[in-house]
């Protein structure tokens, strides 16, 4: 396999793990937080509102979820294309 063609699969990867992350991060924070809260207000967490709960914490708690998720994901894929560090 050449070079180029192994430095390509390696960033179209990176790009799909990538956007991948920024739709889970749009629909947490924009989609369930803001556009879907009238939705899903009929679920309880935690004394308030499903669309309330991802506002204020779930989608922090997806976001560091994400950043691990990120982190290992991109470990293997170095791991796979052998650029680990």
């Amino acid at each position: 396999m050449s070079d180029k063609h192994s430095s390509y699969a390696y960033w179209e990867a990176n790009v799909r793990i990538i956007g991948w992350s920024l739709v889970i991060w749009a629909l947490v924070s924009y989609g369930f937080g803001i556009l879907l809260r009238p939705l899903i207000s009929w679920i309880k967490i935690g004394g308030s509102d499903l669309g309330f709960w991802f506002a204020q914490q779930g989608s922090i708690l997806t976001f560091i979820i994400l950043i691990f998720w990120y982190a290992a994901r991109m470990n293997r894929l170095d791991r796979e294309h052998g650029v680990e560090e």
